[in-house]
């Protein structure tokens, strides 16, 4: 990009709108002219948006016709380059950076959208690696470590190496390292930076890749590295808010607490453990009503305790997982032995 060229500064809006329904973990998206899909998003008009959030919400609603409840804004990105070559941004001109302010919206359910261009995707279609509800995902073992291992490989000297090596340890854990969940974003920036992602040679101005359905879907511009910031935050987030019950209906069962969190952090959680800790710390209290709809015995509905409402429950729920897929470190720690041999 010729630095020179750019004369004004463009102000985008994003919105990472999540939902858990069946199980799944959505977002909203929004299909663009060339098939790609995008979150929604639009730029910010100092002239009659007061607020950005005022913006973003206003361009959502333009776009999906869905009208957002809770937001909280998620980040900056401002990178050179991050809307090359092919803008996902209406309204931008000629010699224009684009800074794009992101926002994470939370709902208890997934609105019917009415537009032909937007549609709710499950969020593990772009990250299927992040998914470890039913054991290790195939893509680590068969597709991602192999290549990261293949691109440490050919660094031009041994401490490039080393250090790329470290950083795979330290990303998909491995080699002392846990798997941490929160870490969403490293793994997709250094997929992104070893040429896994097709994202990566789109901007380098190279051919696509073959299409690899372990690798996920593409987004237009950098919009699968806001929705992987989006999935970071809210998996750490809910370690030290009750943020999860805004993904929840006023009733619910606990079972489908549970589910709630299984499918924002990406693994099961212990059951009795659980549980547990929810009772003892004050998060939830128990109607009278049961789930009728339930199979075998109803269970019993609870909902958002009055000190989770007024702000008195400041922690979030504790997570006891379950132990991680002994497969998973066993092609690690193959991975780090290879890469410890002169």
């Amino acid at each position: 990009m010729d630095t020179a060229a750019i004369s004004n500064v463009a102000i985008g809006l994003n919105a990472v709108l999540a939902v858990v329904e069946d199980g799944r973990p959505k977002v909203l998206c929004v299909r663009e002219p060339d098939g790609a899909l995008s979150l929604p998003y639009g730029p910010f008009d100092p002239a009659t948006h007061r607020t950005f959030e005022i913006g973003l919400r206003e361009w959502v609603e333009r776009q999906t016709a869905i009208s957002l409840g809770y937001v909280e804004q998620l980040y900056t990105f401002g990178d050179l380059g991050r809307e090359a070559p092919a803008a996902a941004f209406s309204g931008r001109g000629p010699g224009e950076r684009v800074i794009s302010v992101g926002y994470l919206a939370l709902a208890p359910e997934a609105a019917a959208v009415d537009s032909d261009n937007a549609q709710w995707r499950d969020w593990y279609d772009f990250f299927p690696w992040e998914d470890w509800r039913r054991g290790e995902p195939a893509a680590l073992s068969d597709v991602i470590l192999p290549r990261l291992e293949k691109w440490a490989a050919a660094a031009l000297d041994a401490p490039v190496a080393a250090s790329r090596r470290a950083r795979i340890r330290l990303f998909f854990g491995g080699g002392g390292e846990d798997w941490e969940e929160e870490r969403a974003l490293d793994r997709y920036e250094l997929m992104y930076e070893a040429g896994l992602i097709a994202e990566a040679a789109r901007d380098r101005g190279e051919a696509a890749p073959e299409a690899d359905g372990r690798l996920g879907l593409s987004m237009a511009s950098d919009h699968r590295r806001i929705l992987a910031t989006a999935i970071g935050r809210l998996r750490g987030k809910l370690k030290y808010r009750p943020i999860i019950f805004r993904l929840l209906r006023p009733r619910f069962t606990l079972l489908a607490l549970q589910k709630a969190v299984e499918a924002i952090i990406g693994y099961e959680i212990h059951k009795q453990n659980f549980r547990r800790s929810v009772d003892g710390g004050g998060f939830v209290e128990r109607t009278t009503d049961t789930d009728k709809q339930a199979s075998g015995r109803p269970a019993a509905l609870f909902k958002v305790s009055d000190r989770v409402r007024r702000g008195r429950v400041a922690d979030g729920l504790a997570i006891p997982r379950l132990k991680s897929s002994p497969a998973y470190f066993a092609a690690t720690a193959a991975m780090t032995a290879k890469s410890a041999r002169p």
